[in-house]
This record gives C-alpha cells, structure tokens and sequence, in this order.
C-alpha cells in the first residue's frame, strides 16, 4: 500500500530506505504490521525485537 491509500486510524512506523512501508500501527488498538519475519531471532536483533514486542504486549492486556 501506499501511504494515501491507507486508513485514517493506521500510523506508519518504519519504512525502508526505498520508502516502502515496513511497519505499521493503529492509532487507538493493539494492532501492529511488519512487512518481515519478526519471530526469526537469528538475526543481530532478533532477540531484542521479541522480547519488546512481548513487554508491549503485556502492557496493551493491562489496558
């Protein structure tokens, strides 16, 4: 998608240095999008992105 063609309440979070979307979220619900594999935890950070994606998950139950 491009950014004109997205929804109002999607807010984008990364993007590649060819300006495609990477990663995406909605403004006011727990709904999250990456354009890559985040379970792999072979990568340099790969252990980093799970274990935050883990905390924030916690922290959007307790809302």
């Amino acid at each position: 998608a491009q950014f004109d063609e997205l929804p109002e309440d999607l807010v984008v979070d990364a993007v590649s240095a060819e300006g495609e979307i990477m990663a995406l979220s909605h403004i006011s619900k727990p709904l999250f999008g990456v354009q890559f594999h985040p379970e792999s935890i072979l990568t340099e950070y790969g252990a980093e992105l799970i274990g935050n994606f883990v905390r924030i998950s916690k922290t959007w139950s307790q809302l």
